[in-house]
């Protein structure tokens, strides 16, 4: 939140922290019309001349080579990852390396998604062979223009490995800085030759990530703290109900100087961010709610949700086998619920944007995960060319799939345009928690068959959960909403017979992506399940899973080795038990194992995580590891406590004093393996969550014998026969 009282005075809170740290260090990317906080972490007026090499790479003459990242930098690394690619081919030193968010372009779209956006853990796995090819092609660019220089052929030449080209002949060298603006104007090679994977250097190692010092430092520059000359202040005040609209234009409040409305929101614009916000809490506004709104309580959704696991028309998002005729000649048979609440993505920085609207130009600081969408959105708003129109995509506070969404952009756009100049916009908290696209909720029904000897012989999985991609009008009304389904389908286990049934939760709550979407929601009744059946079965836990994964050799070393991480076959200390699960998600697979005490819900203790991980290749081990931590962390943190709850369209909790998150009295010991198996590439930012739940939920049935079927797991369970008696024959 900006202290522009403080900036009156000469020094903002952020300033200060710059100003005490020792030396400056140049900022990932450029804000040209950021205030004196941006220019001096930047460090703009003495910048070195540059060459551009191609789309990716920039050289400069002091021998500083730049890449451009395009993925946002949200706390998973990419800002280092992603240049740690380019700089293996490319063969420079990595204390040379800067990396700089890319600008919205058709040169920066991630092959693997087809778009500018981050998010489903494919920013390394996306952009990998691109950005190898693109270090490869700059690096040969560079040998040819020393070469031409010298006179010599191309095979006389070749890179040092540190930044320079050396040739054969004479042992004269040239560095890249000297090099680059002959290189830049060659064509580019189509088929450049790759490090061999024997000989790679940076890729595989745990470099030091140079973000992170900036955001120790203070001289970071996050969404909320862009400032440009003479800009106003705007807070954000939402319609209390869901789906309500603004009813007539409300007065300014005192000490604001504009009252715009926003169809369901009113931005008080002032003259700084506290003005701003005394006078959204002071502002007096009519709203018109729908009719609607009153069915939009969790009681009733929960009540839906129940009559639609018996009576609704599924959709089917898989069919193997005859799940009917099997189920019925089973040996055992079970019938289970398992149900999760909607959640909120609770960033730890809230929706926030700067924009400056001119007659000839719009210019936007974001912290988006949606920097190629962006562009289209302003030019729709203002009626400017693209051409016109910038984007400075900041670092984020917290993304988690919440800042896919544009609308605090949209907001941001529409006021600077109504007050004809620069505005930052920013969402007080509660504005956050209450106007979320959050998580959807869930209920599943399981009915699985036994044989004789313990095997699943039947497996028929039914989903009722709201809809993302119906809601953005992307799938029909009867559809299978992919997101909605993952981590439910095409799981590794042998069944023998499998169906998974999805049906549409019809409430209007708006839902969206939120980190791991829907196998954060399926892999705790999946896994969950697992270990219920191992229990009819009179098999241990980890015993069934490798019985249940045989001729799955990356799944079983996965498995096996979080076994032997956590100490499976030794008793663990007295008082506490462990639990077990296992996901594959995002091309990467995954084993936690829980050591947690605690003989009822409100008394769970998780002293330890044991976590393996197999994501092909670790480019940086240390921030897989670091993702793996991170993921745990917010993984436990839903599990636990997580839940937003409706009353007649109205969202509670409202803020972090309702809605727990993860203290480091919390915190438990959390030890990685990384498997480098060399399968294809698997991302990291989200498979660390998806185990977590159900391995604490089996933990805790192992100490004590009882099954937690609802999240979060502290909170009231949900009475297990609601419609179907969970049977075990």
């Amino acid at each position: 939140m900006s202290t522009s009282r403080d900036e009156k005075r000469g020094i903002s809170r952020r300033q200060f922290i710059v100003s005490s740290a020792a030396g400056g260090l140049l900022l990932g990317f450029s804000l040209p019309l950021v205030s004196r906080v941006a220019r001096a972490a930047n460090g703009a007026s003495t910048a070195p001349s540059a060459a551009t090499v191609n789309a990716w790479i920039r050289i400069g003459s002091d021998e500083r080579i730049t890449i451009l990242v395009g993925s946002s930098e949200m706390g998973q690394g990419v800002i280092s990852a992603l240049p740690q690619i380019v700089a293996e081919d490319l063969m420079v030193d990595w204390d040379k390396v800067t990396g700089e968010h890319a600008p919205p372009g058709a040169a920066y779209v991630n092959p693997g998604t087809g778009s500018q956006l981050t998010g489903g853990s494919m920013s390394v796995r996306g952009y990998y062979q691109a950005l190898r090819q693109a270090g490869a092609a700059a690096r040969d660019m560079l040998i040819t223009a020393a070469a031409n220089q010298w006179g010599l052929a191309f095979a006389q030449c070749s890179a040092s490995g540190h930044g320079s080209v050396v040739n054969s002949v004479d042992s004269r060298t040239a560095p890249y800085g000297q090099l680059a603006a002959a290189a830049a104007l060659l064509v580019p090679p189509l088929n450049p030759a790759l490090v061999p994977d024997n000989q790679l250097r940076l890729i595989g190692t745990a470099v030091a990530r140079p973000d992170l010092p900036k955001k120790v430092d203070g001289s970071a520059i996050f969404g909320i703290d862009a400032i440009v000359p003479n800009m106003l202040f705007a807070v954000i005040r939402h319609c209390p109900t869901l789906g309500g609209t603004l009813s007539g234009t409300p007065s300014t409040p005192p000490g604001a100087i504009a009252a715009i409305p926003l169809g369901n929101a009113v931005a008080v614009v002032a003259s700084d961010t506290w003005l701003a916000i005394k006078g959204a809490e002071e502002l007096q506004a009519n709203w018109s709610i729908p009719a609607a709104s009153a069915s939009l309580t969790s009681s009733q959704i929960f009540t839906d949700a129940q009559q639609l696991l018996g009576s609704g028309t599924p959709a089917i998002a898989e069919n193997i086998g005859s799940v009917e005729s099997t189920l019925a000649a089973a040996t055992h048979r079970v019938d289970l619920t398992y149900d999760v609440p909607y959640l909120a993505h609770a960033t730890m920085e809230p929706m926030n944007c700067t924009v400056s609207v001119t007659a000839n130009s719009c210019e936007i600081w974001a912290p988006t995960q949606a920097a190629g969408f962006i562009p289209g959105l302003a030019a729709s708003l203002t009626g400017l060319s693209p051409n016109q129109i910038t984007l400075h995509t900041t670092f984020l506070g917290g993304g988690l799939g919440r800042k896919f969404e544009m609308d605090y952009v949209r907001q941001a756009i529409q006021v600077s345009m109504a007050m004809g100049q620069p505005v930052k916009l920013t969402w007080q908290r509660e504005e956050d928690f209450c106007n979320d696209q959050y998580r959807p909720m869930a209920m599943v029904r399981l009915r699985a068959g036994l044989d004789a000897s313990g095997n699943i012989v039947s497996w028929w999985y039914r989903n009722v959960s709201a809809s993302i991609l119906f809601q953005r009008g992307w799938i029909g009304p009867n559809s299978v909403d992919s997101q909605a389904v993952d981590g439910a389908i095409d799981l590794p286990y042998a069944f023998a017979s499998r169906r998974v049934e999805y049906v549409r939760h019809p409430a209007t709550i708006p839902v969206g992506f939120w980190r791991s979407v829907g196998h954060s929601i399926n892999a705790f009744m999946v896994e969950s399940a697992i270990d219920e059946l191992a229990l009819i079965a009179g098999q241990d836990p980890l015993a069934y899973r490798q019985r249940l994964l045989v001729g799955d050799t990356r799944s079983l070393n996965v498995l096996n080795a979080a076994a032997a991480l956590a100490g499976w076959g030794t008793p663990p200390p007295a008082g506490r038990a462990r639990g077990i699960a296992f996901h594959a998600s995002f091309g990467s697979v995954v084993a936690q194992i829980v050591e947690l005490s605690g003989s009822t819900p409100a008394t769970i203790k998780v002293w330890r995580v044991s976590c393996v991980i197999d994501c092909g290749r670790a480019i940086n081990p240390d921030t897989v590891e670091a993702q793996m931590q991170g993921g745990i962390v917010h993984g436990m943190t839903a599990a636990l406590w997580g839940k937003m709850t409706f009353q007649s369209g109205r969202p509670s909790p409202r803020n972090f004093n309702q809605y727990k998150m993860m203290r480091m009295r919390d915190m438990p010991q959390i030890d990685v393996q990384i498997i480098q198996s060399g399968a294809a590439l698997g991302g990291t930012g989200e498979p660390g969550v998806p185990p977590i739940a159900p391995a604490i939920a089996n933990a805790y049935a192992a100490l004590n014998g009882t099954r937690l079927r609802t999240l979060p797991l502290t909170g009231p369970q949900s009475p297990q026969d609601r419609i179907f008696s969970d049977t075990f024959e």
